[in-house]
């Protein structure tokens, strides 16, 4: 997972470096204007990016990097590394289902729930934007989901740069 610079405060039970890094809007504001960020976005108040230099790290060692970022941050990174991404819309089964979650975090306040609701209508509006739709009706199947999808998009010939050789190798009789 990459993990995120924000600017909100850390709610309870996250850590830093874990979940997220937690700047101010300062330090925010130079990672962004020095190009640090491979993405970012404004949401409900508070900022969010996603650092490049772990990221770009990750993938030279061959290793695939799950993003948990909201629709302005997927267009950005659609923008740049179109050729090696996968993105995955996920929804929720109701909107019923979306407060019931959000509220049993008992993270956020009744305002921001509120708040975040009221703005739920236009955020699941862009699913259409994305290569892949999960809905979450249970957290074990969705995941399952997420997998085969990872599984899917490692098996495309565009993905298997070692194929030109190997085939070469079978059509040489070896």
């Amino acid at each position: 997972m990459s993990i995120s610079v924000t600017t909100r405060p850390q709610r309870p039970g996250e850590r830093e470096g874990i979940d997220y890094y937690f700047i101010d809007k300062i330090e925010f504001d130079l990672m962004r204007n020095r190009r640090q960020l491979l993405e970012h976005a404004k949401v409900f108040d508070h900022y969010y990016g996603t650092p490049a230099e772990p990221v770009e790290e990750a993938l030279a060692a061959g290793r695939d990097i799950l993003f948990d970022i909201d629709w302005q941050g997927a267009q950005q990174l659609k923008q740049e590394k179109r050729d090696d991404l996968a993105s995955i819309f996920i929804l929720p089964p109701s909107t019923k289902a979306l407060e019931q979650r959000l509220r049993s975090r008992a993270q956020d306040s009744d305002e921001v729930v509120s708040r975040r609701m009221s703005k739920a209508t236009n955020e699941i509006s862009h699913w259409p934007e994305y290569d892949y739709v999960v809905v979450n009706h249970d957290i074990e199947e969705a995941m399952a989901e997420v997998r085969a999808i990872l599984t899917a998009e490692r098996l495309k010939r565009t993905r298997q740069t070692y194929l030109v050789n190997f085939v070469k190798r079978l059509q040489d009789g070896q």
